[in-house]
């Protein structure tokens, strides 16, 4: 995924603080996504959201939805249903834990982070997303339906479609998603994949229930969780994160708190979060499978510069143009990009439809080294899902079929 930013990574940066070799870098990102170290389990998957800031939806589901795959490739095989309620659940008195907004995209985002989106909620009330001639009576409905029969979804409220393509919204659904946007109502759960709607008023805590930080405070903010979810990054990585215009990431950076830095092999100026850069990162790596979404690996650049790996996602690439498969996933193992897998399933058989062993770059590793790691990530996958067999049809370097057989033989045992 290309980042936002139109303007180049060219804004003057302070004299760095501290030079970091790219092992240093690559180590600290780790550590701050939360993949090198102890998974801290009793935090669980809404630490996972509250470190990461924000968890990208897609509605591909292939072992599982991204927002179920994000979790589990730092916590291990957590039950899908306690990742489902850590983020839709509810406390005692109500009170939401997490809400979807557009940030890097459609994201679950902690519902602390509600204030600091003043700035696009606004941006959106001047300047709707969609130029649908839709009447004020539909909105008006909508939100009346809302304040009399509480949370709803899109087909409860009257429909969601036309009758016409997936994208063929009826008024309904155009008038909900626009208030959704415009902050007057949210989504703080699903039902199956279904959005329930409810008004902000009623959802968000009402200590977070404002829209009272200006434009500059919320971009200052989000800049800031960047800095820590990534733990070091360019002006690009940075702004990218939630999707910031690169001028307006320029007129709060000095005021995040980041510290400028340099890295070997980095052509561009970098800011790390001063927490990232006060102790060494050390600790246990995890081996796992990547979702294509997630946020260690979600902008393309970051990802070969730091990881030496080419990651794309192929799932809207033509079929004889794909290179890897639909959804091929990254393989991680000792903090570097080892391989992919293009994964399905079939009864209780994981399908590796399509395994490329090793990197593409430069300095990435080779395919012989990363079977055993690929092997460990397929088991741990497949018991995850519930599958008791992994079949491996195509590979790149069908030489290896036979090592990456016996290595899953062990894997499974």
């Amino acid at each position: 995924m290309t980042s936002l930013p139109s303007a180049a990574d060219t804004v003057p940066a302070p004299r760095p603080v501290a030079s970091l070799s790219a092992d240093e870098a690559r180590r600290i990102a780790l550590r701050a996504q939360g993949f090198l170290g102890a998974p801290d389990r009793r935090a669980g998957v809404r630490g996972v959201l509250r470190r990461t800031g924000a968890v990208q939806l897609d509605t591909i589901s292939v072992l599982a939805r991204s927002h179920e795959l994000v979790p589990y490739a730092r916590l291990g095989t957590v039950g899908r249903p306690t990742v489902e309620a850590a983020y839709w659940s509810s406390d005692k008195d109500g009170s939401p834990h997490a809400f979807e907004y557009w940030s890097h995209a459609a994201c679950i985002l902690p519902i602390e982070e509600w204030p600091h989106f003043a700035f696009r909620r606004r941006a959106y009330r001047h300047r709707p997303h969609w130029h649908h001639d839709l009447p004020r009576a539909a909105y008006d409905k909508v939100i009346a339906q809302l304040t009399a029969e509480g949370p709803l979804t899109a087909s409860e409220l009257g429909g969601a479609k036309n009758g016409g393509e997936w994208w063929d919204w009826s008024d309904t659904k155009i008038a909900v998603e626009r208030a959704l946007m415009y902050g007057e109502v949210v989504c703080t759960s699903r039902r199956g994949w279904k959005r329930v709607y409810d008004l902000a008023e009623r959802a968000i805590p009402a200590p977070l229930l404002h829209d009272d930080l200006d434009d500059q405070a919320c971009l200052r903010e989000l800049v800031a969780q960047a800095g820590r979810a990534l733990g070091v990054g360019t002006r690009s990585d940075l702004a990218d994160y939630h999707r910031i215009k690169g001028e307006s990431f320029d007129s709060v950076i000095a005021d995040t708190g980041l510290v400028p830095v340099e890295v070997e092999g980095w052509s561009k100026p970098a800011w790390a979060a001063p927490e990232a850069l006060s102790t060494p990162p050390r600790g246990r790596h995890r081996t796992t499978l990547l979702s294509p979404f997630d946020s260690l690996i979600w902008e393309r650049a970051r990802t070969e510069r730091i990881f030496r790996f080419t990651h794309r996602l192929e799932a809207y690439t033509p079929r004889a143009k794909r290179m890897y498969g639909y959804f091929a996933m990254p393989v991680l193992a000792g903090g570097k990009l080892v391989g992919r897998v293009d994964p399905a399933r079939s009864g209780d058989t994981l399908v590796a439809r399509h395994v490329s062993l090793g990197g593409d770059l430069p300095g990435s590793p080779g395919p012989t080294k990363s079977v055993g790691a690929t092997a460990v990530a397929l088991a741990e996958a497949a018991r995850w899902v519930g599958c008791t067999e992994v079949r491996v049809e195509h590979m790149t370097q069908p030489e290896l079929r036979a090592a990456l057989t016996a290595e899953l033989a062990a894997a499974l045992a």
